[in-house]
């Protein structure tokens, strides 16, 4: 089957999640910057989870214009990456509503570890149904961020027993090395005329 109902309905749940993460947005208590100050803490908090969704959004966007055919597993396989991604909403307020206590900080380094594995075992229901022609598995290649990720994951919950600031650059670090654009997946779909 084609990948258009699969696309169509990530990115309508996608869209809601960042929907539900805004409204979950604290208003400050007053109308001074003062008060915005107050409300750092939520604001960052939510930056982090909607730079998370933009980044998971653009790399499903470039992944699923290499694939040709999807299948049950690789629906499920989607499934499982919307399901961890529609918890952010609620790990993002838990984290923002407790100050960054250390419990809701280490559950959202799971959840961002979660969402990593699910995007990779997507890749690999994609590779299976492709097959080893697939456009996809020649485009990833190495994929050293998507190894490198998890790790980074890890060492961020286990440095929120120490600090628990410290597991949110951990956890930002990953972030910002998924910003910078994948050139070799936007070089590829270019480069097979596949851009839409």
């Amino acid at each position: 089957m084609r990948t258009s109902r699969l696309e169509a309905f990530s990115d309508g749940v996608l869209a809601i999640i960042i929907t539900i993460m805004v409204l979950e947005l604290r208003v400050p208590d007053g109308p001074t910057l003062h008060d915005l100050a107050d409300s750092r803490t939520s604001f960052l908090t939510y930056l982090l989870s909607f730079v998370y969704i933009g980044i998971y959004w653009n790399n499903h966007h470039h992944m699923f214009q290499l694939v040709r055919h999807v299948n049950g597993l690789v629906l499920w396989a989607n499934l499982h990456l919307l399901f961890w991604l529609s918890l952010y909403p609620f790990t993002t307020a838990w984290m923002d509503e407790t100050g960054l206590a250390r419990t809701p900080v280490v559950v959202y380094g799971a959840n961002l570890l979660g969402a990593a594995i699910a995007y990779y075992l997507l890749q690999q229901a994609i590779f299976r149904a492709e097959g080893h022609g697939g456009l996809l598995r020649a485009a990833v290649g190495r994929d050293l961020k998507g190894k490198l990720s998890p790790l980074i994951y890890l060492t961020g919950i286990a440095s929120a027993f120490l600090l628990e600031e410290l597991a949110l650059v951990f956890y930002a670090a990953v972030a910002v090395i998924w910003l910078v654009p994948d050139r070799r997946m936007e070089s590829y779909v270019a480069e097979h005329g596949l851009g839409g």
